[in-house]
């Protein structure tokens, strides 16, 4: 199965390409109580020459009511992951949202260990909507 079809979003940055693919989960929202929650699945692709290691995370996350709020943190998951050339690394999270629909994006801090270097990769704009089959 193509990348694009499990990941739908991708942006690459420098090299780095990060992809995304989000899933409502009813059986972890509270509806009734006005509580959503996604879980979404990120794949970290090094198509540089050198290893690549995950320092942080800044995340822009949007609700259906246009209000923002900013997550910003070491690593992910409790991880700070090395990527070798050619390598990845996958790793699942969660969102809860006060409304049915909502977006996300953000940035990565990696550090580009052949010359030091430090850069941000883009986490791409991608969406949490309830399916009309799920809700």
């Amino acid at each position: 199965m193509p990348l694009n079809f499990l990941f739908p979003y991708a942006a690459t940055t420098e090299g780095v390409t990060v992809r995304v693919a989000a899933s409502f989960l009813p059986e972890q929202s509270a509806v009734k109580r006005g509580q959503w929650f996604w879980a979404y699945h990120i794949r970290i692709e090094n198509g540089r020459e050198a290893p690549v290691q995950l320092l942080a995370r800044h995340w822009k996350i949007t609700d259906g009511h246009g209000e923002i709020t900013y997550v910003d943190g070491d690593g992910v998951v409790g991880e700070q992951p090395w990527i070798k050339p050619g390598g990845a690394h996958d790793y699942v999270s969660g969102c809860p949202l006060p409304t049915a629909f909502g977006s996300m994006q953000g940035t990565f801090l990696m550090v580009d260990f052949d010359n030091e270097r430090r850069f941000l990769a883009e986490i791409p704009l991608f969406h949490l909507r309830v399916d009309e089959a799920s809700a």
